[in-house]
């Protein structure tokens, strides 16, 4: 364990021993399938040495050095070869199947947890940013503790099984063979350190391209309307240029470093080589056992080029781990218990103040509202006033630095918190339609709303076109209701909010794409 802290070394604010527990629960919850990854790479380990074994007695009884029949070891050598594709297939249908799940349970684990997550500090994140950490780094993790783990075991006991395989045929040339194991600790240290710093850079780079791809093509319009795709081409390129002097940094640095290590592993296999030639020109062996010499040295100096390949895979899934953690440090909304009021409650605000960050500017100072029940509200202003921020204060997407919100009737009080939500339905600014069906839409609103009950919502809301649609509430829509005008999407939006079951009814700016008397139509609906 202090070995493997001291390659980990952790220059960022994660400890090495904090991380390394990380890692380890999130191999407990993927337990099967490494455990099923580790007998395998075991049985695959142990048939490796029966083969050399079975070589070796093979070519003894050819040359009459072993009496027995060779028909028998020939049977011999081709049922190892069928069970070696046995296992190679089984390895190979749980990486697929079980693969994939593992790395589903994890992202959908962190996208459930992100969906209730605080909106105040998980949006302080670019949206590229976290979803490159849900697909690149989720996969990274996942295949780290269910693959290379298991890996690594197999590759211990290919190690000592292949040392002392040629220790009891050659002690002097077993022990030549494991002496490059101090140096090769010395580097993999050194290693380590640099290639942890290289890797999250790299890391930090491919999110800034993930989030310019993603806002540019959300903002597709914007960009060609004011004509700046060559900026924005340019931008990327840029960024894109950065990102491979970084992956031509790591590469030449790994490279030269695994070149060094192999010429060292090359020096070995020629010291065997030569030294079974010596012995068998003396004829203290056989030519069986000088073959076997030659394959338990590569069964030795094999785990030492595995282990090169595990320390970028090893500071990838530490990188990883890193940013997961941080996403896990944002904080769960939280939801006390649901009050239910005997009729729509009111809202009162009581001398709120509330800024975005203790560095930006109050846009609420010490406001105090009432918002009766039953009552109908306009809240107007310039921009930037706080007309917004007030409505996510009473959805309880921001907290208020000082000051309360009270949901109210006729006879108590309660806090307005992340469980009162269900007392309020919201239509946002813009068009906030998903792509599938108009009923899918609806039934965001409502998941148990009948036929009848999403006919009357967009009845409500004016959007009656629908019923003239070819499909009608099967029709489709693309990504933000494209195929839609704004003011269709926008109606089917409100109506998609009128199934929702809460009384308290907020607008934001939610009719600004209809004409006036549609809008005037709406009201007398609502």
């Amino acid at each position: 364990m202090k070995m493997l802290k001291s390659l980990l070394h952790t220059p960022s604010g994660y400890s090495t021993r904090r991380l390394l527990q990380w890692l380890w629960g999130i191999l407990r919850h993927h337990r099967l399938q490494a455990g099923i990854n580790t007998l395998l790479g075991c049985l695959t380990v142990c048939l490796d040495f029966a083969f050399i074994w079975a070589t070796k007695r093979t070519i003894d009884i050819a040359t009459h050095q072993t009496p027995g029949q060779l028909s028998a070891a020939a049977a011999l050598l081709v049922g190892i070869l069928l069970s070696q594709l046995c296992i190679g297939f089984a390895s190979r249908w749980v990486k697929a199947i079980l693969g994939v799940k593992a790395q589903n349970h994890m992202q959908l684990s962190y996208f459930d947890r992100l969906l209730h997550s605080e909106w105040q500090d998980r949006n302080r994140r670019h949206s590229g940013d976290i979803l490159n950490r849900l697909e690149r780094d989720v996969l990274d993790v996942v295949n780290t503790v269910t693959e290379t783990v298991p890996s690594m075991a197999a590759v211990c006991l290919r190690l000592l099984g292949a040392f002392f395989f040629l220790y009891a045929m050659d002690a002097t040339l077993a022990c030549t063979a494991v002496a490059i194991i101090p140096l090769f600790m010395l580097l993999s240290k050194l290693y380590m350190r640099k290639m942890r710093r290289l890797t999250r850079d790299i890391r930090d780079t491919d999110s800034r391209v993930q989030s310019l791809l993603q806002e540019t093509i959300q903002h597709q319009m914007v960009v060609q309307t004011m004509e700046r795709q060559s900026t924005m081409v340019r931008r990327l390129d840029q960024i894109q240029r950065h990102l491979r002097g970084q992956v031509r940094t790591r590469t030449l640095f790994s490279s030269t470093s695994a070149a060094l290590l192999s010429a060292g592993f090359m020096g070995c296999y020629l010291l065997a080589f030569l030294w079974g030639a010596v012995r068998l020109h003396e004829g203290t062996i056989t030519y069986g056992m000088m073959i076997a010499f030659i394959q338990l040295v590569g069964q030795i100096q094999g785990p030492f080029r595995d282990m090169t390949r595990f320390i970028p895979v090893f500071v990838g899934a530490f990188t990883a781990g890193e940013r997961l953690m941080q996403l896990e440090e944002i904080p769960l909304e939280k939801k006390k218990a649901q009050k239910e009021f005997r009729s729509t409650p009111g809202v009162l605000f009581r001398r709120v103040t509330c800024s975005y960050s203790p560095e930006s500017r109050r846009i609420l100072e010490d406001f105090s509202y009432d918002f009766p029940p039953g009552s109908h509200t306009a809240v107007v202003g310039e921009t930037g006033a706080g007309k917004t921020t007030l409505i996510r204060l009473m959805l309880a997407l921001l907290r208020p630095t000082s000051g309360e919100i009270l949901l109210y009737d006729g006879t108590e009080q309660v806090p307005c918190d992340a469980g009162m939500r269900s007392h309020f339905t919201y239509v946002p600014q813009g068009n906030t339609l998903f792509s599938g069906t108009i009923r899918d839409n609806l039934l965001m609103g409502d998941p148990r709303a009948t036929e009848e009950e999403m006919r009357a919502a967009l009845s409500d809301a004016c959007a009656g076109f629908v019923f003239q649609l070819p499909q009608g509430l099967d029709s489709r829509c693309g990504e933000h209701g494209t195929g839609l005008s704004e003011g269709q999407a926008q109606r089917i939006a409100i109506a998609r909010a009128l199934l929702r079951p809460g009384g308290i009814l907020l607008f934001d700016e939610a009719t600004s794409a209809l004409d006036t008397e549609t809008e005037r139509q709406l009201w007398r609906n609502i």
